[in-house]
């Protein structure tokens, strides 16, 4: 089973992880995606009746931010563990909405989280069903939905 992913469910699911975690309001924008410069992914995947991955993509910086709203702290300088752990709680919480949308027979991975400049994170044998930017007050960020071909 393939499950059709909407835009207006995806932005509801990310506008209350971020509203309910963070007391951040974010909204969907017209930033188009790029994966040049130094950045953070983190990840889930979603197997079994629906096969897939959930990316949250942003800079280092909004990493550290969404770090210090989260953990009730001074923001980090730098990308440390705490920073790491954040970023793949969002990820499973998006995915982890996401999932309760589908079948039971959906599980969720644990997180995984890559920083670095310049890289691709591929899904192998996935397409992209959907992209989304948002805004806050930190700058932009996206998610990412893909699933396997069918």
């Amino acid at each position: 089973m393939q499950a059709e992913v909407s835009v207006e469910i995806l932005a509801q699911i990310v506008q209350s992880v971020f509203a309910t975690m963070m007391g951040l309001e974010v909204s969907t924008c017209n930033v188009p995606w790029n994966h040049s410069g130094e950045r953070m992914t983190s990840l889930v995947y979603l197997t079994g009746d629906w096969n897939g991955a959930i990316m949250l993509e942003c800079n280092p910086q909004q990493a550290c931010r969404f770090a210090g709203l989260i953990l009730c702290m001074e923001p980090p300088e730098t990308a440390d563990d705490d920073v790491r752990d954040v970023m793949g709680e969002l990820a499973n919480m998006i995915g982890g909405n996401m999932k309760s949308g589908m079948s039971t027979g959906v599980r969720l991975s644990m997180p995984s989280v890559m920083i670095g400049r310049d890289y691709d994170v591929r899904v192998c044998g996935s397409e992209v069903k959907e992209r989304l930017a948002f805004q806050c007050d930190y700058g932009h960020f996206w998610v990412t939905v893909v699933a396997t071909k069918e």
